[in-house]
């Protein structure tokens, strides 16, 4: 049944052609991904950094790819661009613990057919392998609060500013102790 689905929806894509890249790595999600996808149809290869996504694509481009932004060895997108040179009509999807506007407009620019915020489970990333390009992608069930979206942020530009507290308040305009006392709370939900 998926099979029909996905040659109603990419005829560019052969129906057998259920072929899919995972490119992540945290190895746990990684594995439990891969387990899940395989029992929805598809035939999984798996890479933990960018160089070994790249070497993947080059040795047998997917028609489908599910990377995760920010990798240990540099960015996804560089695998996301790779893919589309070398397989313009495959469906590749960007997934980030850190969803911005600006990356996800560079990631669509790429050719990523989709861009996903971490935590995403196996339903959510098979629906969005499986939407029509013109189709509107459904409400999530969950979205994060807004208060959990401000403190990501701030984890964020705390991370790239290597976790200097002092560089993360003058760049986010606040005021150093009360940065300290949002990095010491448990994230909100």
């Amino acid at each position: 049944m998926m099979q029909d689905i996905l040659a109603e929806i990419t005829p560019a894509l052969a129906a057998t052609d259920m072929s899919l890249l995972l490119v992540d790595d945290d190895k746990p999600f990684l594995t439990r991904l891969a387990r899940a996808m395989e029992g929805r149809g598809y035939s999984v290869r798996m890479a933990d950094s960018v160089s070994a996504g790249i070497a993947a694509v080059d040795d047998e481009a997917p028609a489908f790819a599910v990377i995760d932004l920010r990798l240990g060895d540099g960015n996804g997108l560089d695998v996301i661009a790779r893919l589309k040179e070398r397989r313009p009509e495959a469906r590749g999807i960007v997934l980030t613990g850190y969803g911005n506007i600006a990356t996800a407009v560079s990631a669509v620019k790429l050719g990523a057919f989709d861009f996903l915020a971490k935590p995403a489970d196996a339903d959510e990333i098979h629906a969005a392998l499986a939407a029509a390009r013109d189709s509107r992608p459904l409400p999530p069930e969950n979205p994060m609060s807004a208060d959990r979206v401000r403190w990501e942020h701030i984890q964020r530009v705390y991370e790239l500013c290597n976790r200097n507290v002092s560089e993360t308040a003058r760049r986010l305009g606040m005021h150093r102790r009360t940065l300290q006392r949002i990095l010491a709370k448990r994230a909100p939900r």
